[in-house]
């Protein structure tokens, strides 16, 4: 395996203490009471946080763009946990399309 940057250390272990998080007290933890809201309250609120990140980088400054994409991260890493996703499965999906052009890879998509 690759060695980690910091960066992608710092999402594995959001991931994981998200993860750890939703079998908890919804009453303290905010991750259990997202879970237990179910599939579509995470969409919801990753969609939620899309358009507030896209919001920011219209209207507001990078550190503006960088909170909400923060916000947006955790609720990506949400969903991750609840379809079961494992961030080195989206590492290996980011790899694979690595070099590939962007136009190539979507082209690609289409066929299947």
């Amino acid at each position: 395996m690759a060695k980690k940057s910091i960066d992608s250390a710092v999402l594995e272990r959001l991931f994981e203490k998200i993860k750890s998080h939703r079998k908890g007290d919804p009453k303290t933890s905010y991750s259990a009471k997202l879970f237990a809201k179910g599939r579509g309250k995470i969409t919801q609120k990753l969609g939620e946080e899309a358009v507030e990140t896209i919001i920011a980088a219209l209207e507001g400054s990078s550190k503006e763009v960088a909170a909400e994409s923060a916000d947006m991260l955790y609720h990506l890493l949400a969903l991750w946990v609840e379809t079961g996703v494992k961030p080195g499965d989206v590492w290996s999906e980011l790899a694979r399309r690595e070099g590939v052009s962007g136009l190539d890879e979507k082209k690609s998509r289409s066929k299947n």
